[in-house]
């Protein structure tokens, strides 16, 4: 009896162990499994905070580059006079120029030098703003500052390469206290330009000798950067400009008569090599075709010319277009036509006095990549027009 009671109740006592154990294991798992949860929770909840503090610290980093790329403070033309010294790189201009306030960053600075292929920056004094745009301010390290430190200018103008008097104008209107009417005014003024001419006689007859002009002066205010003061008159700097076209053109002038040119057509050739040609070999061939043209007794047919007569920007111009009744015109008008139509840079002038030898009569743009076409008979040019404007269009 006894050995049967004990076998009996063996596992009456083992169940419960059973039953514990195996509650025991779940617990077990569901902890482990609650465990494994919260770790995945935890590794998404940082992975969250990780995108998102990447994707801000991306977003203000661009919006940080983005902002250095635009004046320091477009409303404050305060000038501050930063030195150069010689030997600096670009890394060291920007950092010059974070440090005194000028722009926002000497990074994106030399990041904005690198990208645009910037080069040839000077040694020297320089007097610049915040309300400088680093395009302008590149141009004028390019332009080269003064030997020693000079009185602070009220204003900085930066005339670019191939502006017109009426832009010029405008830039004067925008960054000094010369309204753009008080200017035109000036350049209408021929008691100025008459006591120009008489100053400087080799540069300025032939544009006294012209007919038909816009402005007298158009093409001769050379494109560069220039310190405004308040208390000098208008005339004064205006003059400044002129001497830097004289400067410019003064060992020109022995070759401009021996080709039998006037400086009047020089610089009308090159006010329009200027807009039609971008690289120096462009510009070279494009000033030659022009002379082919002029050879050949056709007019020059530049587009250029008649977006002056017109006094306005297009892209393409049309048939009605290039019938507008002007002397500017030199889609119907043969030669060079009353004067230029811009200021052109140097190397646009000596790209007309020293153009590369070709047989070619015709040129296009394509305007999308900016690479020149050339062609010898009207038939190519056709054909070169429908590839690379007509069928773009």
């Amino acid at each position: 009896m006894t050995n049967e009671n004990e076998y009996r109740e063996t596992p009456r006592t083992e169940e419960p162990v059973r039953r514990r154990n195996r509650r025991q294991t779940e617990d077990k798992f569901n902890n482990r499994k609650k465990e494994n949860n919260m770790v995945k929770k935890i590794v998404i909840i940082i992975s969250l905070a990780l995108i998102v503090t990447v994707t801000v610290a991306g977003f203000s980093f661009y919006s940080f580059f983005k902002s250095s790329l635009k004046p320091l403070d477009p409303s404050d033309k305060k000038m501050v006079q930063v030195e150069v010294p010689i030997g600096s790189s670009s890394k060291d201009i920007g950092q010059i120029l974070e440090k005194s306030k000028v722009i926002k960053s000497g990074l994106v600075f030399s990041y904005f030098v690198k990208t645009n292929n910037l080069s040839d920056f000077q040694a020297g004094y320089y007097q610049m703003a915040p309300n400088m745009t680093l395009d302008e301010i590149t141009k004028n390290l390019q332009s080269g500052g003064t030997d020693e430190p000079e009185a602070l200018a009220d204003a900085k103008i930066t005339i670019p390469e191939g502006s017109s008097i009426d832009q010029i104008a405008d830039l004067f209107d925008k960054k000094t206290d010369v309204k753009k009417d008080e200017f035109l005014a000036l350049m209408k003024d021929e008691k100025f330009f008459n006591k120009m001419a008489g100053k400087y006689p080799e540069l300025l007859t032939s544009a006294k000798q012209a007919k038909d002009v816009r402005f007298r002066l158009e093409g001769y205010l050379y494109p560069a950067t220039y310190n405004y003061y308040k208390d000098n008159s208008l005339e004064e700097l205006v003059e400044q400009m002129i001497i830097k076209t004289n400067q410019v053109m003064t060992p020109l002038y022995q070759s401009i008569e021996q080709k039998k040119l006037s400086v009047q057509e020089v610089l009308t050739l090159a006010s329009l090599v200027e807009k039609e040609g971008v690289s120096e070999e462009d510009r070279k061939k494009i000033a030659q075709v022009f002379f082919n043209r002029i050879e050949t007794d056709m007019p020059l047919q530049s587009d250029i010319s008649i977006l002056y007569a017109m006094e306005e920007h297009k892209v393409h111009l049309s048939n009605k277009d290039t019938q507008i009744d002007s002397p500017y015109n030199l889609y119907i008008n043969k030669g060079t036509g009353p004067g230029p139509f811009n200021s052109p840079s140097e190397q646009s002038i000596l790209a007309v006095m020293n153009p590369e030898a070709n047989d070619y009569i015709y040129f296009l743009a394509d305007v999308s990549t900016g690479k020149v076409y050339y062609a010898k008979t009207y038939e190519e040019h056709l054909k070169l027009k429908k590839e690379y404007i007509d069928d773009k269009k």
